[in-house]
């Protein structure tokens, strides 16, 4: 087992750490929701030019390698200096991993060769009014119409998608097939019959709600095959599920060095915050879990990497050559790594919300004051603990992986 970042690795935690520091965090100094697509574009494009979203796509698209632990170290650091770019360099991967690993060659060549370069914005479209954790309850449908699909329905908490460039949503091809007939659709922004309503949330990101109405799509816009969506589904939580538990441990450390620098500085009954021992404690605890969470989460990422590996290589010696289509499965079990991955992703998002609280208390009133960085940070680590799998589901989905062990 490894235990420490390879050179490469350093070297990109190296970059993007510079690059959060020099270039984002003077875009997102107000730290709260993204309003200007000028702005998010400019974002993505500096995060593209250091050459992180091509960790997302094939190297046969201008991507650079498919690494989950890569992954997980661009959005640890993303979310120390700025939760805005972190969010939109994950919703382009959730919205674009699905065409990475069942896509066409014409959906690869037109939308992977613009992420690995981040010139395009893209959001995830998956739950519903009526069906969050329970997928296999949506109720958006595709109907074939010649050589169009024709889609209908609601898409509430899609992430950026009054910025994006494209759209990718989940919709019934077969009702009658339950989750077995969930369909993939990469839906280009600006589409007739797709309208867009900005939703108001408790912290700084903008979520939004899609309502597709008689919305006709060429049929080369299938993603996959028809009723392949549940496994793109969780191929893409699969892989990324693990990188939300990165991003809250950035934003946990972030809020971890706000609470020292102000218990080092502040004085209270003629001595410093640091000196009492119930600050010290505090502290303390929240170094603890913090590097614990690195651990988990780094370990579940080397492990899908593994596992992705490994499926790569017998996918080679069975065909003979190396391609996109037998590279990269769909098959999202990974039987040994959703245990850890669960593990990560519930272990460090609750984290967070437990060393943000531990640091807006050392803040004491200032901590709960509207434009103080601990404020904000303790609205962002909350959402979290609901989106790619509630807190409930990863203990759920741990005890069913406990149990097959048993």
């Amino acid at each position: 087992m490894r235990f420490e970042f390879t050179e490469e690795e350093i070297m990109l935690r190296d970059q993007v750490r510079r690059l959060a520091k020099e270039r984002l965090a003077p875009l997102s100094e107000k730290g709260e929701e993204i309003e200007s697509l000028e702005v998010a574009k400019s974002m993505i494009r500096a995060i593209g030019e250091q050459g992180a979203c091509g960790l997302m796509v094939p190297e046969e698209y201008g991507g650079v390698d498919i690494s989950t632990v890569g992954l997980c170290i661009v959005r640890e650091e993303l979310s120390k200096v700025s939760s805005q770019a972190d969010l939109l360099f994950a919703e382009l991967g959730l919205a674009s991993y699905g065409m990475t690993i069942a896509g066409s060659h014409l959906q690869k060549q037109k939308y992977l060769t613009q992420v690995a370069k981040g010139e395009v914005l893209g959001s995830f479209a998956l739950t519903e009014p009526n069906a969050g954790s329970d997928v296999a309850a949506i109720s958006t449908k595709a109907r074939r119409d010649g050589d169009y699909y024709v889609l209908d329905g609601e898409k509430v908490y899609a992430s950026v998608a009054g910025l994006a460039d494209f759209y990718l949503i989940l919709a019934k091809t077969d009702p009658a097939e339950g989750r077995k007939g969930i369909s993939a659709f990469v839906v280009d922004a600006g589409t007739p019959g797709v309208h867009i309503d900005k939703m108001e949330m408790m912290a700084g990101i903008p979520e939004y709600s899609i309502t597709l109405t008689e919305c006709k799509v060429p049929m080369e816009q299938l993603v996959g095959v028809e009723g392949s969506g549940w496994d793109i589904i969780f191929a893409t939580l699969g892989t990324f599920r693990v990188t939300v538990g990165a991003a809250m441990l950035g934003l946990a450390q972030a809020a971890y060095e706000e609470a020292m620098k102000y218990a080092m500085h502040r004085e209270a009954f003629g001595q410093r915050l640091s000196a009492f021992q119930s600050t010290q404690f505090k502290l303390a605890d929240m170094a603890v879990e913090i590097e614990a969470a690195r651990w988990l989460i780094y370990r579940a990422a080397h492990l899908r990497d593994e596992g992705s590996r490994l499926r790569a290589m017998t996918a080679n010696e069975n065909d003979g050559e190396r391609s996109p289509e037998t590279t990269y499965s769909l098959k999202s079990s990974d039987h040994g790594h959703i245990k850890y991955v669960s593990m990560a992703k519930l272990f460090a998002t609750e984290m967070a919300c437990r060393v943000v609280d531990q640091a807006v208390q050392i803040h004491g009133g200032s901590g709960v004051t509207k434009g103080v960085k601990v404020e904000r940070l303790y609205r962002e680590a909350r959402l979290p603990r609901i989106y790619e799998g509630t807190s409930e589901i990863q203990r759920l989905t741990i005890f069913r992986e406990l149990a097959k062990e048993f």
